[in-house]
């Protein structure tokens, strides 16, 4: 079975596909509350309230729907701490560390060219468009 570069090593996925189940794994990786709450919980474990306040501009609403995705698809996991009030804690998974490493390169390229970009823009914009 011949594979293009969009297609799994076993042809069983082709991410270019409408059906395929790999477009939600890279939604999730694109959807930027999800790759904010990667990033933050890189560096460990957190609290809702501390991952809120640590992911900016974040609502409560949105927050707890990503973190539910996110441990749906076991890239982060929800301990809750039996006391009064209950304690609930977030932290990555194995599989969420290896997430959060592989889209660190996208971070790490943002920075990078960021400037570049903002150049781009700024051109873009100035150009008269007919």
């Amino acid at each position: 079975m011949s594979t293009s570069p969009t297609t799994s090593p076993d042809g069983r996925f082709d991410v270019l596909a409408a059906g395929c189940p790999t477009r939600q794994v890279v939604n999730r990786i694109g959807d930027r509350w999800s790759l904010l709450v990667l990033y933050a919980l890189e560096r460990g474990t957190l609290r809702f309230q501390e991952l809120r306040r640590t992911v900016d501009g974040i609502s409560q609403k949105m927050l707890t729907q990503t973190l539910r995705i996110l441990e749906r698809d076991g890239l982060v996991k929800r301990t809750v701490y039996a006391s009064v009030p209950a304690r609930v804690e977030y932290e990555l998974t194995p599989l969420g560390t290896d997430l959060a490493e592989a889209v660190a390169v996208i971070r790490s390229w943002s920075y990078e060219h960021m400037d570049l970009i903002e150049k781009a823009r700024t051109e873009y914009d100035a150009a008269p468009r007919g």
